[in-house]
């Protein structure tokens, strides 16, 4: 007899099968393991958190034989002890074999890099086949994590994302069907950090080099007419400050209803991951 689930996320115990590097500053690491048989996601901005090990430590310290206490407990370890957390999204989930690609935006580990490397950077940096990580997933395919979700009248989708949220828009990209329109803006470090993009929905997408003096989000949309629509969805994820910007620019500029905009700040310059949790953003 099957168990009601309670909660929709849980911890899977994953370990490194392969990476490869995606661009200057982009690497996919995939993972596998038993425990993914009970990963389920019908989303393509699936949030996951991922706990990861301290330098030197042969697996992420969270202590999962306190149960449905684990949290608590990890949050009193001491910080150079306890597992790292940090979100990121899910790019693909395979079965046959159950695999799971995770897209890494390596931050201070690009040749020239202004600020040094997060831990989450240098261990996506040197992660080889075997390494062992603990990721809190969902169980249940529709959950509270996904936040793609374009009213069923939408007749025009705009995305726009930084390499934060590149894994999730072109993930989204991906999986529209024919037919859609879609309006997308990704900006990325990087010339070397574009992707090859493929899609069936009718796509128009714009890659913004920042390392070659591209303009800041909000002034490079207003150079740009959108296409007709009386029902426009807007996805917009990346750094907070700019994301909230975007979200100013469409709904008081471009007059879109706030509640067909969607936004997600990844993270905050100048702040860590910790920080920004926080200041409750």
């Amino acid at each position: 007899m099957a168990t009601a689930v309670v909660e929709p996320f849980t911890l899977f115990s994953l370990r490194v099968v392969r990476t490869r590097r995606l661009g200057p500053s982009l690497v996919r690491v995939t993972f596998g393991g038993a425990d993914l048989m009970g990963f389920r996601s019908d989303g393509r901005d699936q949030s996951l958190s991922l706990f990861l090990p301290h330098p030197g430590q042969h697996e992420p310290v969270v202590p999962l034989d306190l149960g449905e206490g684990w949290w608590r407990e990890w949050r009193e370890l001491p910080q150079d002890v306890r597992a790292v957390m940090r979100s990121y999204t899910l790019r693909e989930l395979r079965r046959e074999p159950d695999e799971i690609d995770i897209d890494f935006a390596l931050h201070g580990v690009e040749p020239g890099a202004a600020a040094p490397a997060g831990p989450a950077s240098q261990w996506a940096a040197r992660a080889v086949p075997g390494d062992r990580v603990l990721v809190l997933g969902p169980v249940l395919a529709d959950n509270r994590a996904i936040r793609f979700r374009p009213p069923e009248d939408t007749d025009l989708v705009v995305m726009w994302g930084d390499e934060t949220a590149v894994p999730a828009a072109t993930a989204i990209l991906e999986s529209l069907p024919a037919g859609t329109r879609v309006r997308a803006w990704l900006q990325v470090p990087y010339a070397g950090d574009i992707q090859d993009v493929r899609t069936d929905a009718d796509a128009e997408i714009t890659w913004l080099v920042r390392g070659e003096g591209a303009p800041e989000p909000v002034a490079a949309l207003r150079g740009f007419r959108l296409p007709d629509a009386a029902h426009p969805y807007v996805w917009i994820a990346g750094e907070s400050g700019q994301v909230k910007a975007l979200r100013r620019h469409f709904v008081g500029e471009r007059g879109i209803d706030r509640r067909r905009v969607t936004f997600v700040g990844y993270w905050r310059r100048g702040l860590t991951e910790e920080q920004l949790r926080a200041t409750g953003e």
